[in-house]
C-alpha cells in the first residue's frame, strides 16, 4: 500500500481506516489530501479484501476543512483577466469536487467517525459518506458563509437528503456551530458517543458487522440506494428487479440460507 502525506491507511479484517492525518494542522485539506483521497477510494474499490471504510481523523479533531494555505495558493495563480480567472476557478471547484465524488461512488459503505472540529470542507466530506457517528462534544459547522463564499464541494447537493432542505438552509444561512447531541437530533449522524474511544469502538463494531455479510448483497443495496437519489420508484423497481436477475444467482444466496437453517454463521467469499 501506498505511502500518503495527508493520511494513513490500514486494512484489518477486511476494514480499511482511512485516517486524515495531519493532527498538527487540525487535519487541514492541503493539496495532498485532494489528490490522494482518490488514490486512496480507487484502491478501495479496486481491492476484494475490503469490505467497508471507517474514515476518521487523528488526533483532537476531525477536520477544520479546507487548508487556507491552499486558498492563498490558488488566489495567487490568479490575474487580471476576469474571463480567465472564472475558467481556472471552475477548473479548481470540479477538480475538487471530484475528490469527494470518489467517496460518494465507492461501491463499498463508508462510515465517518468524527471527533472534535468538522468544519466546511469537512461536512462536504460527510456529505459524501453513507453513515455518520460522532462524539457528543463534536462541533459542525458549514462555515464557507462566514468566508464570504457559498458552500462548493457537495454540501448544499447532498446534505438536504440527509437532514433536510429547511434546517440545511438554516445551517448554511447562519454558519452556526452544533454539536454531536444535535447533530444526532436532525439526523446529520446516526448515533452520539460520551467520548473518542467510545466512537471508535461502537464504529468498528458496525464496521465488523457490515463486513460480514455478503459484499454482493451489500454493494447491490448500496447501489440502490444511489439510485433512487435522483429516480423515481417504478424506475428503482425496475433498476433492482434487472440487477437481481444476475445476483440471486451468486453462491452468497444459497451461503445465507444455509447458515441461516443451521444456525450457523456464514461466510462470504470476497
Amino acid at each position: 500500500m501506498n505511502q500518503y502525506q495527508a493520511f494513513r491507511v490500514e486494512l484489518a479484517d477486511k476494514v480499511a481506516n482511512v485516517v486524515i492525518n495531519r493532527p498538527e494542522k487540525i487535519n487541514a485539506m492541503n493539496a495532498a489530501f485532494w489528490t490522494e483521497i482518490i488514490d486512496i477510494f480507487k484502491w478501495i474499490d479496486e481491492t476484494d479484501d475490503v469490505r467497508v471504510v471507517v474514515l476518521s481523523g487523528a488526533g483532537a479533531h476531525f477536520s477544520s476543512g479546507i487548508d487556507l494555505q491552499l486558498l492563498a495558493q490558488v488566489g495567487g495563480e490568479l490575474g487580471k483577466d476576469v474571463g480567465r480567472n472564472a475558467e481556472k476557478l471552475r477548473r479548481k471547484i470540479l477538480s475538487l469536487q471530484a475528490s469527494f465524488n470518489a467517496v460518494d461512488n465507492c461501491r463499498k459503505p463508508v462510515i465517518a467517525a468524527i471527533q472534535g472540529y468538522c468544519l466546511g470542507g469537512a461536512i462536504d466530506l460527510i456529505s459524501a459518506c453513507d453513515m455518520r457517528y460522532s462524539t457528543s462534544d463534536a462541533q459542525f459547522s458549514i462555515k464557507e458563509i462566514d468566508m464570504g463564499m457559498a458552500a462548493d464541494v457537495g454540501t448544499l447537493q447532498r446534505l438536504p437528503r440527509i437532514i433536510g432542505d429547511g434546517m440545511m438552509r438554516e445551517l448554511a444561512f447562519t454558519g452556526r456551530t452544533i454539536n454531536g447531541e444535535e447533530a444526532r437530533s436532525i439526523g446529520l449522524v446516526n448515533r452520539s458517543y460520551a467520548d473518542q474511544q467510545a466512537l471508535q469502538d461502537g464504529v468498528q463494531d458496525l464496521a465488523r458487522q457490515i463486513a460480514e455479510k455478503s459484499p454482493l448483497a451489500i454493494r447491490g443495496t448500496k447501489e440502490m440506494i444511489r439510485y433512487m437519489r435522483d429516480h423515481r420508484v417504478d424506475d428503482g423497481l425496475e433498476y433492482i428487479a434487472t440487477w437481481n436477475a444476475a445476483m440471486l444467482q451468486a453462491a452468497d444466496l444459497r451461503v445465507a440460507v444455509t447458515a441461516h437453517m443451521t444456525k450457523q454463521k456464514p461466510d462470504f467469499a470476497d
